[in-house]
C-alpha cells in the first residue's frame, strides 16, 4: 500500500510498500492489510502504526482525523502527529497533548457560545422599542 500522512500544512510522511497499518477509532482499533476493501474512518487521537520491509514497524502519535482508503493508496489526515520510537512516550504525548487539547477546544467553544448569546441577546434588548 502507499501511506500518505497529512497534517494541515505539511506531508508529515509519505511511505511506498506499506505491508499493514493499524489505526485507533471510537470503535477501537482496526487494522488494514492490502486486500482490504476501500473504507473511511474517522481517527481519534492515538498511535498509528504501519510496517514496511525497510523500517519494520513504525508508530506515530496522531490527533484526531480521517482516514481514507482507495484501493492501494491509504491517506490519513490528521491535526497533528508526533513520531518516534518509543511508544510508551507516544502513548503520554497522546494524553498530553492532544486530548487536554481536545478539552481547551471544549471549553473556549462553551465561552464563545456563551458570547454569542450575550450578544444576541443584547441585540434584540436593542432593538426593542
Amino acid at each position: 500500500m502507499q501511506l500518505k500522512l497529512l497534517l494541515p500544512s505539511q506531508i508529515f510522511a509519505e511511505k511506498a510498500d506499506v505491508m499493514r497499518i493499524v489505526a485507533e477509532t471510537r470503535e477501537g482499533s482496526f487494522g488494514l492489510l492490502p486486500q482490504r476493501l476501500d473504507c473511511v474512518a474517522a481517527l481519534t487521537p492515538g498511535i498509528l502504526t504501519y510496517e514496511t520491509p525497510e523500517e519494520g514497524e513504525v508508530y506515530v502519535a496522531v490527533d484526531e482525523g480521517i482516514l481514507v482508503k482507495v484501493g492501494r493508496e491509504v491517506l490519513v489526515s490528521v491535526r497533528n502527529a508526533i513520531g518516534g520510537t518509543d511508544l510508551g512516550q507516544l502513548r503520554a504525548a497522546v494524553e498530553q497533548e492532544f486530548l487536554h487539547l481536545d478539552e481547551r477546544e471544549q471549553n473556549i467553544r462553551s465561552v464563545l457560545a456563551k458570547l454569542e448569546s450575550g450578544f444576541i441577546r443584547r441585540f434584540q434588548e436593542a432593538l426593542k422599542p
